[in-house]
């Protein structure tokens, strides 16, 4: 069967401009950014429930949680590397701290703009909203789980960031699967050599790199931890008791995302071999999303890579003990 490819901010705004007709309290913010969000076609059919704020991230998020109290449910959308990092104080106070039903939605996470540098690259997000109480953050793997993602926040009450990318991606779940439950990773992948846990656009390379490991004789477990926050602290602990080492996979900085929130939980509970794949802490070179990804091991080739090498160094160590 031909792989499926589609963007999940489109797969975003579809499903958006769905329940906003048949709730017309849902309301689409953005900031200088419809096209980019691809909500061109909202805001033609719905104009009186799409909100345009101009390049003003900060007025963005303090007016939807001002909308909040007149019974309204935002959708604020702008581009990942703005919202987290422009408007933070506002997230923090007038949406954690404030507790109103808004929901922030990241556009072109991760290394998404890449050519445009730096300055657009968002991997500090997962770090920055992680430690601002009183907001959960999802990053969905593809379309079909980004379809119900948009569906479960909707009639969520209370402040979500969910992290979306730019560019098609490949399609990870069948249309119809059930592939989202608050907080509960999915097992994509079954083993008790080592397990990979991946987040956002990254898992389908995590589920490539497992193929491609069970034909070396390691059987790699895959968790799609879609919930950064709250995360399953419980498939975390078990993949420590059951496997032999713990690979995490993020298009993020290596300070502060997937990677410490799982090395937290195994610090506390269950130490065991851990390696954290994810962008180096160094200024991120220009290039396309693909190019950067290989550039730092983390496409299928360099998850196998990596995961070989640590399973090999876990059995080492079992055997010496």
């Amino acid at each position: 069967m031909e792989q499926a490819y589609e963007a999940t901010r489109r797969a975003f705004s579809q499903t958006l401009l769905r329940l906003a007709k048949n709730n017309r309290h849902i309301v689409a913010m953005t900031s200088d950014s419809r096209g980019s969000v691809t909500l061109n076609a909202y805001a033609e059919e719905l104009p009186e429930q799409y909100i345009e704020m101009g390049i003003a991230e900060q007025n963005l998020v303090s007016a939807a949680s001002g909308l909040t109290s007149f019974g309204f449910v935002p959708f604020v959308c702008s581009p990942a590397c703005f919202l987290s990092m422009r408007s933070i104080e506002q997230v923090k106070v007038d949406v954690a701290y404030s507790a109103t039903n808004v929901k922030l939605i990241g556009i072109s996470a991760g290394v998404s703009y890449g050519a445009l540098g730096m300055s657009h690259h968002s991997l500090q997000d997962f770090a920055v909203m992680r430690a601002i109480p009183n907001l959960a953050i999802i990053a969905p793997c593809d379309a079909v789980q980004t379809e119900a993602v948009t569906e479960v926040i909707a009639a969520f009450q209370g402040p979500v960031y969910v992290r979306l990318g730019r560019n098609p991606v490949s399609q990870v779940y069948a249309p119809g699967t059930d592939c989202f439950q608050w907080g509960k990773a999915v097992e994509l992948a079954v083993g008790n050599d080592v397990t990979i846990i991946a987040t956002g656009e990254v898992v389908q390379a995590a589920v490539t790199a497992a193929k491609q490991l069970r034909q070396q004789g390691i059987k790699a477990r895959v968790l799609n931890m879609h919930t950064i926050k709250p995360l399953d602290n419980e498939a975390v602990l078990r993949a420590a008791r059951e496997t032999r080492a713990i690979i995490t996979v993020e298009e993020h900085s290596v300070m502060g995302g997937l990677g410490g929130a799982v090395a937290e939980v195994l610090g506390q509970h269950q130490p065991c071999p851990l390696r954290i794949m994810a962008i180096a802490d160094e200024v991120t070179p220009s290039g396309s999303q693909s190019e950067l990804l290989a550039h730092y091991g983390l496409d299928a080739a360099g998850i196998t890579a990596c995961v070989t090498g640590v399973a090999r160094e876990a059995a080492r160590d079992r055997a010496f003990k």
